[in-house]
């Protein structure tokens, strides 16, 4: 490291305070050592007439503790955060295979020859009513759930049309209203599904694979059957 004045030492850790209060520094920055050396070099091409005063040599070192410690509690939340993803992580791959309830206005009819799912009813209601259309929004089947308190109202459709008829498998759309004094209003709906497989983002995101209705964010998922 090449010689530096008292000064010139000042004004780059000067830069660098400035550069930790505003988020700009990166890897390459001053370290603890960079630190050291910096004030090392400060004391030994100080002017002699004008020696670094001890208040201030001592608020120096002081920064350079508060340095070290704040490295050191980085390094540990950086591990905390690596073991809680990686728990996540487990977490969702154990998630393969069973049926999450999550948010959608999509079901899938499978094998079983039934999409169940959950109604949010955002306050009392006299009559909440279910309605069935396929992928092209043709009504196929409407289902009267009755009344409702507020809350979450469970729901279950046989996969069979308004006749009776079973229909074949694949995406159906779930639209539920309910009956308000000042009108219908639709409801939010979830609906159960099959995790296929868990994709991990870069960022440390996790993403469950459904069953023909795509992907959601683990956090969506709102029960586990």
């Amino acid at each position: 490291m090449s010689a530096i004045n008292g000064a010139d030492a000042a004004d780059v850790l000067s830069q660098y305070r400035v550069q930790k209060q505003n988020g700009t520094s990166n890897s390459n920055e001053l370290g603890k050592n960079e630190f050291m050396e910096l004030m090392l070099a400060q004391l030994k091409n100080q002017n002699p007439l004008e020696p670094q005063d001890n208040g201030e040599f001592i608020s120096q070192l002081a920064q350079f503790s508060s340095l070290e410690e704040m490295q050191k509690l980085s390094g540990n939340v950086d591990d905390m955060v690596g073991q809680f993803r990686s728990t996540q992580a487990l977490q969702a791959s154990a998630m393969v295979g069973k049926s999450v309830l999550a948010p959608s206005s999509v079901g899938v009819l499978g094998a079983d020859g039934q999409i169940t799912g959950s109604i949010d009813v955002p306050a009392s209601t006299g009559g909440v009513r279910l309605s069935i259309q396929n992928e092209a929004g043709e009504l196929l089947r409407q289902i009267d759930l009755g009344s409702s308190p507020a809350g979450m109202k469970s729901f279950t459709w046989d996969g069979q049309d308004g006749n009776g008829n079973p229909l074949p498998q694949g995406p159906y759309k779930i639209v539920a209203e309910a009956s308000y004094p000042e009108g219908s209003q639709q409801l939010a709906t979830m609906v159960s599904a099959n995790v296929d497989s868990v994709s991990l983002g870069q960022n440390g995101s996790i993403t469950l694979n459904l069953a023909g209705m795509g992907s959601i964010a683990l956090s969506d998922v709102q029960q586990i059957n």
